[in-house]
């Protein structure tokens, strides 16, 4: 790892114990619904824990993430892009929530990733889960093994582009293949990154744009 990402690791550590923005770098991410056809989010249970991994990992210098593209299912997040993660199971702590399913969507070692910190808690209203962003640094360069079920292909996020003043797009989508949405997003790897992961991943953005 060069002195640079090592600096770079060791400052975002540091900021990730400090208080975090959370709604406040959530809510400017937030897509809203503009049609006729709106959905109904009402639950009857507490939300389901999860969490996902954003894994940075170093390439020529510079630091990338995984995300990936979901199988294109019948339900509220098929076919979107996501950050790989998913369900608490039995007793585990979120942070091996994020570790196995990274384990199991993508193929990562989970002994080779450092974990330097979490995000604030999301509630992902449609699917009803209270998921945290667990922030891990993998110590060489990965190789990807998508799940060939749960998984069509790995993107390649960067993080030098996530944090460009013009990073952040809106455009008008179309959720669930039935909901218009007027949807503020990122483009990575030429896909659009909008919802839960770019709420989530704009925290993780502003975090770093405010490192010192």
């Amino acid at each position: 790892m060069s002195l640079e990402i090592d600096s770079f690791i060791n400052k975002l550590t540091a900021d990730l114990k400090r208080s975090l923005p959370g709604a406040i770098a959530h809510e400017p991410l937030r897509a809203v619904p503009t049609g006729d056809l709106r959905p109904n989010f009402a639950h009857k249970t507490p939300p389901k824990p999860g969490s996902v991994l954003i894994l940075l990992y170093e390439e020529n210098g510079r630091l990338y993430f995984p995300l990936t593209q979901r199988a294109d299912y019948v339900g509220a997040h098929g076919g979107q892009v996501s950050l790989p993660g998913g369900k608490t199971e039995g007793d585990e702590t979120i942070i091996q929530t994020a570790l196995r399913e990274a384990n199991e969507e993508i193929g990562i070692d989970p002994t080779k990733v450092d974990v330097i910190g979490m995000l604030s808690q999301f509630f992902v209203i449609p699917s009803n889960f209270m998921v945290t962003p667990v922030v891990g640094f993998y110590r060489s360069k990965p190789e990807f093994i998508p799940d060939p079920v749960e998984v069509v292909k790995t993107l390649k996020g960067s993080v030098d582009e996530l944090i460009k003043d013009d990073a952040v797009h809106i455009g008008d989508i179309v959720a669930a293949k039935i909901y218009k949405m007027h949807a503020p997003h990122f483009l990575i790897d030429d896909h659009i990154v909008w919802g839960a992961t770019a709420m989530m991943l704009n925290e993780f953005r502003v975090i770093v744009r405010g490192m010192k």
